[in-house]
């Protein structure tokens, strides 16, 4: 009888052409992160203007493949690659043009996606994310780290990392400068005063408290915040004392509205119905998961109000 196959990690490169992703790699094995003495299969998608040497990929065990055509992107055809390169590893640098659904749709069963790594060019990323949303999008999708190159201090940062992390809330953003260096200190510009007795979020600004809520849980713990939202009753929770006072939010595109909320105890919300709007005043804590704390609310209050004038809130 044939063994178990052995597992094999996965590192799949997302982004357009000439964002980066060629020279990260490159970069990645100046460093010497590939000289263990494993053998990588460098599946190549697209070909862009800077290609690796021979002779360096040679140096760090790298066996390469191309592949032309989106329709070839393929199970049958990974497993063919499996068998005639037998890897120890599998990189691929992927077309931004491409499904990325379809490639991890296509992983023979013992090809586990290890990390996803996407690259975008700070200078045409607003302009993809207004024409062609979708596709910018899914290009970090999967990706456990989003680096923003090229970037200056005259662009948006706070707003792309927002709009990465309402899609993929895993993800680690990193911001390169033109110059070379990284920078940490990109803080989100707050509508309002996070200091203040009680935090008045704007129905406009529910988007930024969200993600700066989940992103800095520790900043507002013990805070109280006041906001409104749609009510949410979890089927599946047997607490009477539980809602989700949230939103509708485009994350993408008109196809992927959902709702986005937080988890909120409340001594009267089994008096609550689904959809109605309420103000809610609440403390900030956090609860333990294993991805990790996440936030929940504990309310002081619940008013029952007008809806929102705006059914759904952005991210941008």
């Amino acid at each position: 009888m044939f063994g178990k196959k052995k597992e094999i990690p996965i590192y799949v490169f997302t982004g357009f052409l000439e964002s980066g992703k060629t020279q990260f790699i490159a970069e990645t094995m100046k460093e010497g992160q590939f000289k263990d003495g494993n053998k990588t299969l460098y599946i190549i998608c697209e070909e862009g203007v800077e290609e690796i040497p021979a002779d360096v990929l040679e140096e760090n065990q790298f066996e390469t493949a191309l592949i032309e055509d989106e329709e070839d992107v393929t199970y049958d055809a990974f497993v063919k690659l499996d068998l005639d390169h037998d890897p120890d590893r599998v990189m691929i640098e992927y077309n931004g043009t491409w499904d990325t659904d379809k490639l991890m749709e296509a992983f023979p069963e013992h090809w586990l996606l290890a990390e996803g790594i996407c690259t975008i060019d700070a200078t045409t990323y607003q302009e993809y994310l207004a024409n062609m949303k979708q596709m910018m999008t899914r290009q970090f999708t999967y990706a456990d780290l989003v680096i923003f190159n090229r970037c200056d201090l005259e662009q948006d940062l706070p707003m792309f990392k927002r709009t990465v992390r309402a899609l993929n809330r895993r993800a680690q953003v990193v911001f390169e400068m033109k110059d070379g260096t990284i920078n940490n200190n990109v803080k989100e510009e707050l509508p309002y005063d996070i200091n203040a007795d009680i935090i008045s979020v704007e129905d406009d600004d529910f988007g930024i408290w969200y993600i700066d809520v989940f992103d800095n849980l520790d900043t507002y713990r013990g805070k109280t915040v006041r906001f409104k939202g749609i009510v949410y009753k979890p089927k599946k929770s047997n607490d009477d004392q539980l809602f989700v006072p949230g939103r509708f939010a485009m994350t993408c595109c008109a196809e992927d509205i959902q709702f986005v909320g937080f988890p909120c105890k409340w001594k009267d919300a089994k008096l609550l119905k689904d959809k109605t709007a309420v103000y809610v005043t609440a403390k900030i804590d956090g609860t333990d998961t294993p991805q990790g704390s996440r936030p929940v609310l504990y309310a002081e209050a619940v008013e029952i109000t007008d809806p929102p004038e705006e059914e759904v809130v952005y991210f941008q």
